[in-house]
């Protein structure tokens, strides 16, 4: 294994995308691609450049054989994904909308390889890589992934790795409201760089004001947050600085899904470039509505010579300040 840039862990399942609108019962022909938002980002990061490792589970089934070689063939390094021959992949049925709205998406993922992914799967070479991104999505398969969660967090930041955290929350998965929420902000307290979206940032922290959400995960260990607001942009704060950024004309929404973990990718893609944190949010808002305007959670995620050509050159806004470092 070469040297790590990012690791990134989680589950991806197979998704059968409708071809046409309506209700999925109704739906005779689909599309299979790959689903999962913690490799959605990782994807992201891969397209850009850096070497990405991939830690996750899958069943011993075409299915897995199928999101194995979609994620080795967008680059990421899945030496540390697990066959699990007692468990099925997971797949979700995702329908079509071309209004904009919110597509409908039904799971089957309960019992899943990848919830059974537990401390045993972390391999001491991947605790070398420079950063480490989590989701609050893994700790909400089982009990085991959420200690797995916590332990790969709390390593790499006592490594002095930066650490960065989108709660992605789904209710659904937790036992109820109040432990996803404890549970979520116990997991963000252990990272550097925090990412909720305002809906989120209300429930997990009871402020409304992003503001104040940002102030409540600065006060817990967080070193920047930004809050994602739709198409109306982000707002950020740090311990030196705050400010809100814009969001990205977008002529016609096509899919919604994937927008933050577009907005991840840009945010964490360029603080590890050491770009200036408005630099960061400005890119991450770019790679969101780049998300929106594709079919498809991943398909919008620019390569690095798309972003450069599109978006910025290689001498814009570079930030003078010091590089990253992470306090434990």
């Amino acid at each position: 294994m070469s040297e790590i840039d990012i690791l990134s862990f989680g589950e991806t399942m197979a998704m059968f995308v409708a071809e046409q609108n309506g209700e999925l019962a109704d739906v005779g022909h689909f599309h299979k691609r790959i689903a999962g938002a913690d490799s959605n980002v990782a994807i992201g990061l891969s397209r850009l450049g850096f070497n990405v490792a991939w830690l996750s589970r899958v069943g011993a089934d075409s299915l897995g054989r199928f999101v194995i070689d979609t994620l080795e063939k967008e680059g990421l390094d899945c030496s540390h994904v697990d066959i699990d021959p007692a468990h099925p992949t997971g797949f979700q049925l995702k329908s079509r909308t071309d209004d904009g709205s919110d597509p409908l998406v039904e799971y089957f993922r309960r019992g899943s390889a990848a919830s059974h992914l537990s401390m045993q799967s972390i391999a001491p070479q991947l605790l070398e890589a420079r950063h480490l991104h989590a989701t609050g999505i893994p700790p909400a398969l089982s009990a085991s992934t959420r200690e797995m969660s916590f332990e790969l967090m709390t390593r790499m930041r006592d490594a002095g790795r930066s650490v960065s955290f989108d709660p992605n929350l789904r209710p659904s998965l937790w036992g109820g409201e109040q432990q996803m929420i404890t549970e979520i902000n116990r997991l963000a307290a252990l990272a550097h760089w925090v990412l909720p979206g305002l809906s989120e940032g209300r429930l997990l922290t009871g402020f409304d004001d992003p503001a104040d959400i940002a102030a409540f995960y600065l006060d817990q260990g967080a070193e920047a947050v930004a809050i994602k607001l739709g198409p109306h942009g982000a707002y950020y704060r740090t311990h030196q600085d705050e400010g809100f950024v814009a969001g990205i004309p977008v002529a016609t929404v096509v899919d919604t899904v994937g927008a933050g973990d577009g907005f991840a990718v840009g945010l964490i893609s360029a603080l590890l470039e050491n770009r200036s944190v408005t630099h960061a949010v400005q890119r991450a808002n770019w790679i969101g509505s780049r998300a929106v305007q594709s079919r498809g959670d991943m398909e919008g995620l620019p390569t690095r010579a798309e972003m450069l050509a599109e978006f910025e050159t290689a001498d814009t806004d570079r930030s003078h300040a010091p590089a990253w470092e992470c306090s434990p």
